[in-house]
């Protein structure tokens, strides 16, 4: 009997990244068919993948590889790593492992730039879209990149062992920081595995474009929507004070708000443009000083209320989609498996589900046969079952 056991199927277009399924459970059980192969006559194959939670191999979980050539050969493999996975957001499965030097990706290295590179003597592991938070910044005493440590960024990947954070450190109280000369501190940074559990966020403002409107530059993505009510926090080392939303010296005790009246479409150089005026307001500025690290003082950008004027539309007959939010996971959008919304509330953006690493990408030499290659269209299955036999 399967009373209460849960199922799901969906497609999609393989970009040759890492694939992240949303899902309302968290599967036991998950089968891929690589729909571009089936129906390409030159290739005349069948490639299928299949993953169940209750395959053990030494302690690993092996996603496993059935690819049917056209002469009929049956090719049959383990994926040990990167292949099918399960995840399930939460605050106790916030962070990933600590990289520091010694560790598996060792030394690294920061750089002074307007948007920092990272440099890494190892692969780093991280996709464009990743978030991660750095700590133990000082290269002496006086010297390093303490003022950035704390401050969740998402990352731009340029190269397995380079990424950029979307920071200016190309300024006077900055000191290029590198882990292997490091006298005082070994330095370290660790993925946000979910960094966007509640939408929209409390983001850190990165840079602040003084004008009307105003365009307010992030750490990373909010998941802000336009109409999305803001205020804002901003420490006096930082200037543009007067954006803050209490104390109100023109009317006291009336908080200053703005809306959001534009979200740009990156998500790895995350703006927003609001409407307030701040063209006479003293500028903005992020080079802070070591000696006085602001701690967790950063700028803030806070959103506020929420936008009870329309929700998401109905149209076509088609069923009210759920909001899609970023959650960290690469640079897509995901939607929600909380359902409908009204868009621009506050939304509970936990999500669980499985993901297809590039270990996925299987090869038959003998066939020229790829279980997935970018741009191929694949068919899944999920299944949670809730009765599972010895």
């Amino acid at each position: 009997m399967t009373e209460y056991s849960r199922m799901a199927k969906g497609n999609f277009t393989a970009t040759g990244t890492t694939q992240v399924i949303n899902l309302p459970f968290l599967p036991d059980y998950v089968e891929l068919w690589n729909y571009s192969n089936i129906k390409t006559a030159a290739n005349n194959s069948v490639a299928r993948a299949w993953w169940d939670s209750k395959l053990l191999d030494t302690g690993n979980n092996p996603t496993m590889i059935e690819i049917y050539n056209n002469t009929g050969a049956v090719v049959f493999d383990t994926i040990q790593t990167n292949g099918i996975s399960t995840f399930s957001a939460g605050l106790s499965f916030q962070y990933g492992v600590v990289n520091q030097h010694g560790s598996a990706i060792g030394d690294f290295a920061i750089n002074k730039a307007a948007a920092a590179q990272i440099t890494t003597t190892n692969a780093h592991g991280l996709a464009s879209g990743d978030v991660v938070i750095f700590a133990n910044l000082a290269q002496t005493s006086t010297t390093g990149m303490q003022q950035i440590a704390g401050i969740p960024f998402v990352v731009t990947s340029t190269g397995t062992t380079t990424f950029t954070i979307p920071w200016n450190t190309n300024q006077s109280n900055y000191t290029a920081f590198n882990t292997a000369t490091s006298t005082n501190n070994v330095g370290s940074y660790k993925q946000v595995l979910y960094p966007a559990l509640y939408a929209p966020a409390v983001s850190i403002i990165s840079a602040l474009t003084l004008a009307n409107p105003m365009v307010v530059s992030l750490t990373m993505p909010g998941n802000y929507v336009v109409g999305q009510e803001v205020a804002f926090r901003l420490p006096s080392s930082w200037g543009t004070t007067q954006l803050n939303s209490l104390p109100n010296t023109l009317i006291p005790g009336s908080p200053i708000y703005g809306y959001v009246t534009a979200v740009s479409a990156s998500l790895t150089t995350p703006t927003i443009t609001v409407n307030i005026n701040s063209s006479a307001y003293t500028a903005f500025n992020s080079n802070q000083v070591f000696a006085s690290y602001p701690g967790e003082k950063f700028p803030q950008v806070v959103p506020v209320g929420d936008i009870n004027s329309g929700g998401w539309p109905y149209t076509g007959g088609a069923l009210y989609p759920s909001p899609q939010f970023w959650n960290g996971q690469g640079n897509v959008l995901l939607s929600s498996i909380n359902g409908p919304g009204i868009q621009g509330a506050f939304s509970n953006n936990t999500s669980q589900g499985f993901v297809i690493g590039a270990g996925a990408a299987a090869v038959d030499v003998s066939a020229a046969v790829t279980m997935i290659a970018n741009t191929n269209i694949v068919y899944w299955h999920a299944y949670a079952h809730d009765i599972g036999m010895p």
